[in-house]
């Protein structure tokens, strides 16, 4: 495939990643470190896309003082970009990373409220940008006020223009999202279970599940369970991934690697089984990483051969 993967990040973030000793609630807690990145599902997923030497532009809305710091990182990044702005003030996410248990707690502002008439002209600048983008990913929360089914009104217009669109999304954006038939989604374990209101208790309960979202029009569902590893289905194979062991430093960004990893196992016509072996690679390796850092191409290359892969019967 030729053409720049097109990410899309509707309610963007400034991460801003601490690291103290021993977080202690209700004390004063002395910062060891700082870290400030931008930040968002489609924002990650194009840097790591960057480190895998694809075409990525980072598409998305952004409001205030902190908007433009967020269009500064992405040129540091070397990632072009085109954000609409908006009222309001970008969010900041505060990530406070536990050195002593390696655990990181997040504190996710909701983010701004963009009008009706930036969110109309975004899907405009969106039409006139597919000609030469053969993937989307749609990742993340929509703002606040923002229609549920917007997503689903992006996804049809990618589908107008034969994009394959992946969506990264949970609770009613990814419901509505799916409606619009995107070619694959990647929801982690907690999210297709809400999604469905079931307990997924086996991979054969997962695996019906995923064939539940391909009857209603998806492609491939990859489906992540952090350590558990993950498993991706389309209509011909089931196939779980287990991954090599690490010590988990920080799962920020473990997710979006894998939505990346995803993206480049499409650009490059891999296998059901190879994509499930790349996707599986990215997001260990990037939860190995400490912070907000992200895996490279030269890392997953060096891992693929020891991720386990096995075959899972699909229903009859």
């Amino acid at each position: 495939m030729n053409g720049s993967v097109l990410t899309l990040t509707m309610n963007p973030a400034i991460d801003k990643t601490v690291t103290v000793d021993q977080l202690t609630f209700g004390e004063l807690n002395r910062i060891r470190t700082v870290r400030t990145d931008a930040g968002g599902k489609g924002i990650n997923v194009a840097k790591v896309l960057k480190r895998f030497a694809v075409p990525v532009t980072a598409w998305g809305i952004r409001a205030g003082r902190e908007g433009q710091t967020l269009a500064d990182k992405l040129d540091e990044y070397g990632i072009p970009s085109f954000f609409l702005e908006s009222d309001g003030q970008t969010r900041t996410n505060l990530k406070v990373v536990d050195a002593s248990t390696k655990r990181t707690t997040e504190l996710n502002e909701p983010g701004f409220t963009p009008s009706p008439a930036v969110l109309e002209r975004f899907e405009s600048a969106l039409e006139h940008m597919l000609k030469n983008v053969p993937i989307v990913v749609l990742g993340g929360s929509l703002p606040p006020g923002v229609p549920a089914d917007y997503y689903r009104r992006l996804i049809g217009t990618a589908n107008r223009h034969g994009v394959r669109v992946i969506l990264d999304a949970d609770g009613e954006a990814l419901a509505r999202g799916i409606e619009a038939k995107p070619f694959a989604v990647k929801p982690n374990i907690h999210e297709l279970e809400a999604l469905l209101g079931e307990r997924l208790s086996t991979d054969a309960d997962i695996v019906r599940a995923a064939g539940s979202l391909l009857d209603r029009g998806v492609e491939l569902v990859l489906v992540s369970m952090g350590g558990d590893g993950s498993i991706a289905v389309d209509r011909r194979r089931a196939i779980r991934a287990t991954p090599f062991p690490i010590t988990p430093q920080s799962t920020v960004g473990a997710g979006d690697s894998m939505v990346a990893a995803m993206a480049y196992s499409f650009m490059n016509g891999l296998s059901l089984e190879e994509t499930a072996r790349w996707t599986s690679a990215a997001g260990t390796i990037t939860a190995s990483k400490s912070g907000t850092d992200v895996c490279t191409l030269d890392e997953v290359k060096r891992c693929l051969g020891l991720v386990r892969l096995s075959d899972i019967p699909l229903p009859v």
